[in-house]
C-alpha cells in the first residue's frame, strides 16, 4: 500500500502529514514555507509512494467556503497538474486549529512552544489525515 498525505495549505506555511504504509497511523510530517510547497512533495514523492492527497476545506459555520479557498484552488490544480496520478480529495478543516492548539496544551508544552504556528499547522494536517482515516471505518 502507499501513503496518504495530508496538507493544511496556508497562505505562508503549509502542514503536511502522512500515513504509516498501511494507512493505520497519522503522524505529522513537518511545516514547510508555501512558496516551496511543489518542490517539497516532488521531493518526498522520489522516495515514497503516496496514492492520495488530502487538501483541507477551510468553511465557514454555516458550511460556505472560507476567503482561504481563493488560494487553495490554483494550489490544488497545480497539484493536479505536476502529479496526475495521485488522487485528491477534500476534508473539511472546520476547528483543526483550535484542535490542535488544544492538543498541545494537553500534551504539556509550554507557552513558549504552543506559539510555534508552524507546530501548529503540522498538528492540523495530521488532524485532518486522523479525522479522514476515521472516516473510512
Amino acid at each position: 500500500m502507499a501513503r496518504i498525505l495530508a496538507i493544511d495549505y496556508g497562505k505562508k506555511r503549509t502542514g503536511i502529514a502522512v500515513t504509516d504504509e498501511l494507512q493505520i497511523i497519522a503522524s505529522g510530517l513537518t511545516t514547510v514555507p508555501t512558496d516551496e510547497l511543489l518542490q517539497f512533495l516532488e521531493s518526498y514523492l522520489a522516495k515514497e509512494k503516496v496514492e492520495l492527497f488530502l487538501v483541507g476545506e477551510p468553511k465557514q459555520m454555516d458550511s460556505s467556503a472560507s476567503e482561504s479557498e481563493i488560494l487553495i484552488k490554483p494550489f490544488i490544480e497545480k497539484l493536479k497538474n505536476k502529479f496526475p496520478t495521485i488522487a485528491i480529495e477534500r476534508v473539511d478543516e472546520r476547528f483543526t486549529s483550535k484542535m490542535a492548539f488544544q492538543t498541545m496544551i494537553d500534551s504539556g508544552l509550554k507557552k513558549k512552544q504552543r506559539q510555534n504556528k508552524a507546530l501548529i499547522d503540522e498538528i492540523s494536517a495530521t488532524i485532518i489525515l486522523q479525522s479522514y482515516l476515521y472516516s473510512r471505518k
